[in-house]
């Protein structure tokens, strides 16, 4: 028994380097740092972002208004000591990668990892909002921005590079967190 709580122990204390190297491994991933979730920026604007352009308010149980508001993503992101802020390729399966990276993060020992993806959920062709069960919850994540995550800021603090696009030639930098332990 004593042996056992020494591996959850080494375990659950993976370094930075150990965690961002895990990350970038995984396909699609083209840089990860470690944030303090206290330098992760929350505002109640975004939300509007969401209910005012994006047609997936309210028909989607990772989008808001099914989603934690941004004072109680603040409340989660307190609870946390760091988290892994993701780059993404463009071509990259954002929602799957993140979900995946989540669980072996978890499974590496840090029980409180939960990942947050980029943009609506495609995992179904309708959501069942009205029954409020979610197909798909072990795959299933949130977007940053659906909890009130402004990514904008929150990615520029790190020194990733973000622009608003204003063409639909110009290819968009996505990002995941995944809030560690």
């Amino acid at each position: 028994m004593r042996r056992r709580t020494k591996v959850s122990e080494k375990r659950a204390k993976l370094s930075d380097e150990e965690l961002c190297q895990a990350v970038r491994q995984k396909s699609g991933v083209i840089d990860a740092r470690i944030v303090s979730p206290s330098e992760v920026e929350t505002a109640a604007w975004v939300r509007l972002r969401c209910q005012f352009g994006c047609g997936c308010y309210g028909r989607c149980l990772v989008c808001p208004p099914f989603t934690p508001t941004p004072a109680e993503m603040r409340k989660v992101l307190d609870a946390y000591r760091r988290a892994v802020l993701i780059h993404f390729d463009t071509e990259a399966d954002v929602k799957a990668i993140v979900a995946e990276l989540e669980r072996r993060i978890f499974l590496l020992g840090a029980w409180k990892a939960f990942g947050l993806g980029a943009g609506p959920c495609y995992f179904c062709k309708e959501c069942p909002v009205e029954e409020r069960q979610c197909q798909y919850p072990e795959r299933a994540r949130p977007s940053m921005e659906a909890c009130g995550i402004d990514v904008f800021s929150t990615v520029r603090k790190v020194g990733f590079p973000i622009e608003v696009i204003r063409t639909r030639r110009q290819c968009p930098n996505y990002y995941g967190l995944i809030l560690v332990d």
